[in-house]
């Protein structure tokens, strides 16, 4: 008997499992289609890892949706790596998408926020800047991208300035403010949907203040930004 057109198209493999986000006071989760990422966008930052904190285009980069940690779960030192920094980000989570966002209309695709972090294999990253290669190996490695439950937009607002940190072992390593952003976050729509065509369920982290640096198995990380949350985890 030939299958309808109502009927589920079938599959030579397994369908994945599809990545689900929590959402702070909801039952229900938040799909993600896509993760991009927005590098050296605090001046501090920039000048840190040796380059000119002015305000050239931005630059980005991605992970993989399954690279998402959630859920309040630790996160797996990578093999391969001595060398791993920990980022702490503002996250986006957009509702509607498009290509060429006016960045006054930006604001309106946003679903909500939370906090992440970029982990990094930097002497990977380092390796593959050095040869010219591509970032993935240090950036797009399983567990990478910790993030916690999302708060919607509709009951936060859309936060443009705030303390944004993180602590190492009860010691601060990391300490910004989303005012410092070289590229705020409607201009980060803008200009990534000039390269993409983003769309429900993409996920922006929009990068991280300056005190990066490296974690070790058995510290203990806590991370916030302010009115969106706190992400806390042990390396394991």
């Amino acid at each position: 008997m030939s299958e309808t057109k109502s009927e589920k198209q079938a599959t030579v493999i397994p369908l994945p499992a599809p990545v689900l986000l929590p959402i702070n006071g909801l039952d229900a989760r938040f799909p993600v289609r896509r993760v991009y990422c927005v590098g050296r966008n605090y001046a501090d930052h920039a000048i840190e890892m040796g380059h000119d904190p002015s305000r050239e285009p931005p630059f980005f980069f991605q992970k993989n949706p399954n690279n998402l940690l959630s859920g309040g779960a630790d996160f797996p030192y990578p093999p391969l790596s001595a060398d791993v920094h920990h980022e702490v980000e503002l996250v986006i989570a957009l509702k509607s998408g498009g290509a060429d966002i006016p960045a006054d209309k930006a604001l309106d695709c946003i679903y909500g926020y939370a906090v992440g972090i970029d982990f990094t294999r930097r002497d990977l990253q380092g390796e593959a800047k050095k040869a010219g290669r591509p970032w993935e190996i240090g950036k797009a490695f399983e567990h990478s991208a910790p993030v916690s439950a999302l708060i919607p937009a509709a009951r936060l607002g859309h936060p443009d300035k705030g303390a944004i940190w993180l602590d190492v072992n009860g010691k601060r390593a990391q300490q910004g403010d989303l005012e410092q952003m070289i590229w705020k976050v409607p201009e980060v729509i803008a200009e990534l949907s000039k390269l993409f065509t983003l769309a429900p369920g993409d996920i922006i982290m929009t990068g991280t203040p300056a005190g990066v640096g490296p974690v070790k198995r058995g510290d203990r990380i806590a991370s916030g930004v302010d009115g969106v949350g706190l992400l806390e985890l042990s390396v394991i």
